[in-house]
Protein backbone atom coordinates (compact mmCIF):
# COMPACT_ATOMS: atom_id res chain seq x y z
CA UNK A 1 0.00 0.00 0.00
CA UNK A 2 3.06 2.41 1.20
CA UNK A 3 4.56 1.58 -2.88
CA UNK A 4 1.58 2.30 -4.34
CA UNK A 5 0.90 5.62 -2.96
CA UNK A 6 4.61 6.54 -3.24
CA UNK A 7 3.73 5.93 -6.75
CA UNK A 8 1.02 7.71 -7.58
CA UNK A 9 2.63 11.02 -4.72
CA UNK A 10 5.34 10.26 -7.64
CA UNK A 11 3.35 10.36 -11.18
CA UNK A 12 1.66 13.61 -9.05
CA UNK A 13 4.65 15.33 -8.69
CA UNK A 14 6.06 15.01 -11.89
CA UNK A 15 2.61 15.82 -13.44
CA UNK A 16 2.97 19.40 -10.90
CA UNK A 17 6.27 20.34 -12.66
CA UNK A 18 7.25 22.14 -15.86
CA UNK A 19 6.47 25.60 -14.60
CA UNK A 20 9.81 27.08 -15.71
CA UNK A 21 9.42 25.69 -19.38
CA UNK A 22 9.51 28.88 -21.90
CA UNK A 23 5.60 29.55 -22.86
CA UNK A 24 6.41 28.75 -26.69
CA UNK A 25 6.40 25.34 -26.68
CA UNK A 26 3.20 24.89 -25.04
CA UNK A 27 0.24 24.45 -27.72
CA UNK A 28 -1.99 27.11 -28.72
CA UNK A 29 -5.45 26.72 -28.93
CA UNK A 30 -5.34 27.79 -32.55
CA UNK A 31 -2.72 25.21 -33.94
CA UNK A 32 -4.23 22.63 -36.78
CA UNK A 33 -0.68 21.53 -37.39
CA UNK A 34 -1.67 18.17 -35.37
CA UNK A 35 -3.20 14.83 -36.27
CA UNK A 36 -7.02 14.52 -35.45
CA UNK A 37 -7.65 11.08 -34.54
CA UNK A 38 -9.60 8.78 -36.73
CA UNK A 39 -12.19 6.30 -35.37
CA UNK A 40 -12.76 2.80 -37.96
CA UNK A 41 -14.75 0.04 -36.74
CA UNK A 42 -14.21 -3.07 -38.29
CA UNK A 43 -16.71 -3.75 -41.38
CA UNK A 44 -18.04 -7.39 -40.65
CA UNK A 45 -18.96 -8.65 -37.14
CA UNK A 46 -19.08 -12.74 -36.22
CA UNK A 47 -21.78 -13.77 -38.00
CA UNK A 48 -21.16 -16.91 -35.33
CA UNK A 49 -21.40 -17.06 -31.53
CA UNK A 50 -20.30 -20.04 -29.81
CA UNK A 51 -23.50 -21.44 -28.77
CA UNK A 52 -21.94 -24.14 -26.10
CA UNK A 53 -21.93 -23.49 -22.56
CA UNK A 54 -19.98 -26.37 -20.88
CA UNK A 55 -22.51 -28.72 -19.06
CA UNK A 56 -20.39 -30.75 -17.06
CA UNK A 57 -19.21 -29.24 -13.67
CA UNK A 58 -16.83 -31.53 -11.79
CA UNK A 59 -19.33 -34.22 -9.82
CA UNK A 60 -16.77 -35.19 -6.65
CA UNK A 61 -15.65 -32.31 -4.29
CA UNK A 62 -12.56 -33.23 -2.57
CA UNK A 63 -12.92 -35.99 0.40
CA UNK A 64 -9.75 -35.17 2.78
CA UNK A 65 -10.04 -31.83 4.39
CA UNK A 66 -7.59 -30.87 6.62
CA UNK A 67 -8.88 -32.04 10.28
CA UNK A 68 -6.19 -29.72 12.42
CA UNK A 69 -5.10 -25.89 12.47
CA UNK A 70 -1.44 -25.16 11.64
CA UNK A 71 0.42 -26.49 14.24
CA UNK A 72 1.48 -22.85 15.52
CA UNK A 73 -2.40 -21.92 15.63
CA UNK A 74 -3.68 -24.06 18.18
CA UNK A 75 -1.88 -21.88 21.08
CA UNK A 76 -3.77 -19.17 20.46
CA UNK A 77 -7.21 -21.26 20.25
CA UNK A 78 -6.88 -23.84 22.95
CA UNK A 79 -8.91 -25.96 23.82
CA UNK A 80 -11.20 -25.69 26.73
CA UNK A 81 -13.32 -27.16 29.78
CA UNK A 82 -16.82 -26.84 30.26
CA UNK A 83 -17.02 -23.52 32.72
CA UNK A 84 -13.45 -22.02 30.96
CA UNK A 85 -12.84 -19.35 28.80
CA UNK A 86 -9.97 -17.46 27.61
CA UNK A 87 -9.04 -14.32 30.03
CA UNK A 88 -9.35 -12.10 27.56
CA UNK A 89 -13.47 -12.64 27.78
CA UNK A 90 -13.39 -12.03 31.40
CA UNK A 91 -15.45 -8.31 32.23
CA UNK A 92 -15.07 -6.01 35.24
CA UNK A 93 -16.79 -7.70 38.15
CA UNK A 94 -16.29 -11.24 36.87
CA UNK A 95 -15.04 -13.89 39.56
CA UNK A 96 -12.99 -16.87 38.77
CA UNK A 97 -11.18 -19.71 39.39
CA UNK A 98 -7.60 -20.28 37.86
CA UNK A 99 -5.24 -23.24 36.76
CA UNK A 100 -1.49 -22.73 36.86
CA UNK A 101 -1.01 -24.91 34.47
CA UNK A 102 -3.58 -23.23 31.91
CA UNK A 103 -2.35 -19.71 32.94
CA UNK A 104 -4.39 -17.18 29.82
CA UNK A 105 -7.73 -19.94 30.35
CA UNK A 106 -10.36 -18.70 33.56
CA UNK A 107 -13.02 -20.90 34.90
CA UNK A 108 -16.00 -18.25 35.80
CA UNK A 109 -17.23 -18.73 38.83
CA UNK A 110 -20.34 -16.95 40.83
CA UNK A 111 -18.93 -14.16 42.83
CA UNK A 112 -20.97 -15.89 46.08
CA UNK A 113 -19.64 -18.99 46.22
CA UNK A 114 -16.02 -19.80 46.41
CA UNK A 115 -13.14 -18.68 43.89
CA UNK A 116 -9.66 -17.16 43.02
CA UNK A 117 -9.83 -13.92 42.23
CA UNK A 118 -12.57 -10.82 40.70
CA UNK A 119 -11.54 -8.83 37.78
CA UNK A 120 -11.56 -5.32 39.07
CA UNK A 121 -10.81 -4.06 35.68
CA UNK A 122 -10.26 -5.09 32.01
CA UNK A 123 -8.60 -2.60 29.54
CA UNK A 124 -6.64 -2.76 26.53
CA UNK A 125 -2.69 -2.16 25.43
CA UNK A 126 -1.28 0.03 23.01
CA UNK A 127 1.77 0.44 21.64
CA UNK A 128 4.58 -1.69 19.90
CA UNK A 129 5.96 -4.62 22.48
CA UNK A 130 9.12 -6.47 20.88
CA UNK A 131 8.93 -8.61 24.29
CA UNK A 132 7.01 -10.70 26.34
CA UNK A 133 8.70 -8.85 29.59
CA UNK A 134 7.88 -4.98 27.92
CA UNK A 135 4.11 -6.49 27.46
CA UNK A 136 4.23 -7.66 31.16
CA UNK A 137 5.38 -4.24 31.98
CA UNK A 138 3.16 -2.29 30.49
CA UNK A 139 -0.16 -4.51 31.65
CA UNK A 140 1.60 -4.07 34.71
CA UNK A 141 1.64 -0.30 34.86
CA UNK A 142 -2.26 -0.12 33.35
CA UNK A 143 -3.62 -2.22 36.27
CA UNK A 144 -1.22 -1.01 39.05
CA UNK A 145 -2.80 2.19 39.82
CA UNK A 146 -6.78 0.43 40.22
CA UNK A 147 -5.31 -2.63 41.74
CA UNK A 148 -4.09 -0.69 44.62
CA UNK A 149 -6.97 1.62 45.22
CA UNK A 150 -9.30 -1.49 44.94
CA UNK A 151 -7.16 -3.00 47.53
CA UNK A 152 -7.27 -0.31 49.63
CA UNK A 153 -10.69 -0.34 50.21
CA UNK A 154 -11.16 -4.32 50.91
CA UNK A 155 -11.71 -5.46 54.42
CA UNK A 156 -8.24 -6.87 56.79
CA UNK A 157 -6.79 -9.92 54.89
CA UNK A 158 -9.38 -10.41 52.24
CA UNK A 159 -7.19 -10.40 49.52
CA UNK A 160 -3.56 -11.36 49.46
CA UNK A 161 -2.44 -11.22 45.63
CA UNK A 162 -2.97 -9.34 42.50
CA UNK A 163 -3.09 -11.05 39.11
CA UNK A 164 -2.57 -9.59 36.14
CA UNK A 165 -3.36 -11.45 32.88
CA UNK A 166 -2.19 -10.51 29.49
CA UNK A 167 -1.27 -11.56 25.92
CA UNK A 168 2.40 -12.75 24.89
CA UNK A 169 4.07 -11.28 21.90
CA UNK A 170 2.54 -13.93 19.50
CA UNK A 171 -0.86 -13.20 20.66
CA UNK A 172 -0.70 -9.24 20.62
CA UNK A 173 0.88 -9.42 16.39
CA UNK A 174 -2.70 -11.40 16.17
CA UNK A 175 -4.93 -8.41 17.78
CA UNK A 176 -5.29 -9.76 21.20
CA UNK A 177 -4.48 -6.79 23.37
CA UNK A 178 -6.88 -7.39 26.30
CA UNK A 179 -5.86 -6.77 30.26
CA UNK A 180 -7.56 -8.04 32.98
CA UNK A 181 -6.70 -6.69 36.23
CA UNK A 182 -7.73 -8.84 39.21
CA UNK A 183 -7.76 -9.08 42.80
CA UNK A 184 -6.82 -12.94 44.43
CA UNK A 185 -7.61 -14.45 47.28
CA UNK A 186 -4.17 -15.73 47.55
CA UNK A 187 -0.89 -15.61 45.80
CA UNK A 188 0.20 -18.33 44.05
CA UNK A 189 -1.75 -21.93 44.45
CA UNK A 190 -2.82 -20.88 48.09
CA UNK A 191 -5.74 -22.86 48.89
CA UNK A 192 -7.77 -19.77 50.31
CA UNK A 193 -10.76 -18.39 48.54
CA UNK A 194 -12.63 -15.38 48.27
CA UNK A 195 -16.03 -16.17 49.11
CA UNK A 196 -18.33 -12.80 48.20
CA UNK A 197 -17.97 -9.68 45.56
CA UNK A 198 -15.24 -6.99 46.07
CA UNK A 199 -16.45 -4.43 47.90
Amino acid sequence: MLAVGAAVAAVVLMGAGGDDSPDDDKPTAGASSSPSPTLSLPSELPSKLPSEVPSRLPSQFPTELPSEFPSGLESLIPSLAADEMPYYLLQAGDCFDTDAARPGQAAKRSCREPHDAEVVKATELEGDYATDSALKKAASDLCEQTLDSKAESQPEDTVRGILVQYPDTTGYRVGIDDVACSLAADTGAGSRKLTQPLK
